[in-house]
């Protein structure tokens, strides 16, 4: 092998659905291909690079001891289905992302890298791995596409556990049902894979995707992702799981339980959520109690349609503005899950990058962001409201009225249609994204800075002005403080807003990367003092984050403790995952918190 790093950054062929489970459709290979070679421009980071060590070994093994795991999956699975990770890290880009670490790396690139990866093709091969970790006793992370990116993509939180690989050979949509609205999926099931599947039945039925479409629809839910049509919660739109249990033992959620006549699935499997006793689906959403191998889930009927955004003109409007909304949401006048991003989001969402807008290495002031947006479609504003009503031209008219209503005394309110705006402007994504099309458009902020990656931080507070204001100072004087620009999207409810803000970084810059995590250490903890916890964190955070969880003496750590340890005694399944860690490795070191920030070795410091 050259010592030599690959800085070769040439366009490559965009992979398609049509050849790959995980590419991309058709109808956006134009787009894609943009999408890649403006990132590719911004690189300064060399394709690949010579590994600086070998590769990392599960931990309590020796290469010996690896060696003969390696040889028995094999045998199993066969030879084809089981790769070491020893060869150069490619973080690579969203269509062509890595499954051996996270690409959007805030540690050294191969700290937090797995030993190997693993296919398997069925619910079978599966359970056929997990009783080979049980044996050897080998961490294992199952990953259904690997783009949970911004949360740790497919990176193992303990470095040298084998990388489960689901989507690859497990990517089949199991049933499509026009008249139930409702379908089955493998975990490599995108949201694009999922609408082209129904699009070419003709079907007139609606998925809802997030902002992104290449992430698995499995994936997504038990992360307790969101969306934004009228079932824009993704778990509570979930109807039946098949799990793989910590033993290598199958369960059926649901109506699943029940078996059909002549050993078929019970008819009403995707038709009713519960069963007979306790509902245990949700033990299974962020955390490491089973392997969710099929999952059931409901569809939207085609409807009409409108989108449309509001701008707001001061910074100060923030409380009044959510104020406003919370009673249109909670009597359900807003058709979906809107979005209040600020005005700042609609200059990175144009693809161009920060320094076409500022000079130097600090944030951009407000006054450069004024001078910028001038310079847009909707002007210079503040905050930017995009929502969608639902139903026929009459009704639309007549819920458009009272939203209109309810932001009339916000002075300075503007009301903006898609025919008011250019066909590039990103009101006409969210069109998309709404009626549930799956898109690329949000990729277009990395350009941001070169190299880019980024950390969410995602929490939640009452629809409330007073803390949604408090929140929103916490955020911006922490971004202050580390040199950081502030990208707050709000994803609106009638009674509680998830609140994200999204920590762009240079991954070629150790010392941003090291302020990234310094800020996002500093924001759980001021967040959690106020009461307001993150619904969803990067791997790294997942301890802190748990243990703010802490009423009663952690009681809720204590009782997901309890059923790890009763599920999986030998701790095999993710551990670690959503900061819960089975009794091998509790306690012993792989605890990160408040004070872990320059994470040179994630783990037990020998």
């Amino acid at each position: 092998m050259s010592g030599k790093p690959d800085l070769d950054i040439a366009p490559q062929p965009t992979p398609l659905l049509s050849e790959r489970w995980s590419g991309v459709p058709s109808r956006l290979t134009s787009e894609a291909s943009t999408a890649r070679t403006r990132l590719y421009s911004n690189k300064t980071l060399p394709h690949s690079a010579p590994r600086q060590r070998p590769a990392r070994l599960p931990p309590g093994l020796s290469e010996s001891d690896f060696s003969t795991a390696v040889k028995d999956l094999r045998q199993s699975i066969g030879a084809e289905n089981v790769v070491i990770n020893d060869q150069p890290l490619k973080d690579g880009w969203y269509l062509e992302h890595p499954n051996t670490h996270d690409a959007f790396h805030v540690v050294e690139q191969e700290e937090l890298v797995c030993s190997a990866v693993v296919y398997p093709g069925s619910t079978e091969e599966v359970q056929k791995v997990v009783r080979w970790a049980n044996k050897h006793l080998i961490p294992i992370y199952p990953i259904s596409i690997g783009r949970n990116v911004g949360y740790g993509g497919a990176a193992p939180r303990v470095p040298g556990g084998v990388v489960l690989d689901l989507g690859k050979r497990m990517h089949s949509i199991l049933n499509v049902d026009g008249e139930n609205a409702s379908c089955m999926v493998e975990p490599g099931v995108t949201y694009f894979k999922l609408y082209e599947e129904i699009q070419n039945r003709g079907l007139p039925l609606w998925i809802d995707c997030p902002d992104l479409g290449g992430g698995s629809v499995l994936g997504n839910a038990i992360d307790r992702g969101v969306g934004y049509t009228p079932a824009g919660d993704h778990f509570a739109n979930h109807c039946g799981m098949e799990i793989v249990l910590p033993n290598g033992e199958l369960l059926r959620t649901g109506m699943g339980a029940i078996p059909g006549p002549d050993g078929t699935d019970s008819p009403v499997w995707q038709s009713f959520q519960n069963s007979f006793g306790p509902k245990i689906d949700g033990v299974f959403s962020q955390s490491n109690f089973g392997i969710v191998t099929k999952m059931g889930f409901w569809l939207l009927h085609e409807m009409p349609h409108r989108s449309y955004c509001f701008t707001f003109a001061q910074d100060e409007d923030f409380p009044r503005i959510v104020e406003a909304i919370r009673p249109l949401a909670q009597k359900g006048v807003l058709g979906n899950i809107p979005q209040l991003r600020h005005v700042v989001q609609e200059l990175n969402v144009t693809g161009r990058r920060k320094s076409t807008f500022h000079d130097g290495e600090g944030p951009m002031t407000r006054e450069e962001i004024r001078r910028a947006a001038k310079e847009l479609p909707l002007g210079d504003c503040s905050w930017v409201f995009y929502g969608t009503q639902y139903g026929d031209a009459q009704s639309v008219e007549r819920q458009l009225g009272v939203v209109k209503a309810a932001f009339s005394d916000i002075e300075g309110t503007k009301f903006w249609l898609p025919e008011d705006v250019p066909q590039d402007h990103y009101l006409h994504s969210r069109v998309q994204v709404n009626s549930g099309v799956p898109i690329l458009r949000e990729l277009d902020w990395l350009n941001w800075l070169p190299n880019a990656g980024h950390l969410f931080f995602s929490p939640i507070t009452p629809t409330r002005g007073k803390d949604a204001q408090k929140i929103h100072d916490m955020i911006v004087a922490g971004h202050k403080k580390y040199g950081f620009d502030v990208f707050p999207t709000l994803c609106i409810a009638g009674r509680e807003m998830h609140y994200i803000a999204n920590v762009i970084f240079d991954r070629a810059d150790a010392d941003q990367k090291r302020r990234a995590v310094a800020l996002l250490r500093e924001l759980v903890d001021d967040c959690a003092k106020e009461g307001f916890g993150e619904y969803r964190t990067h791997l790294l955070f997942q301890d802190q984050v748990a243990r703010t969880y802490g009423w009663g003496d952690q009681a809720l750590m204590r009782f997901n403790e309890t059923i790890k340890d009763a599920l999986d005694p030998n701790g095999i399944l993710a551990p670690g995952r959503c900061g819960i860690w089975p009794k091998r490795f509790r306690g012993r070191g792989w605890e990160l918190g408040l004070e872990d920030v320059d994470m040179k070795v994630i783990g037990p410091k020998l």
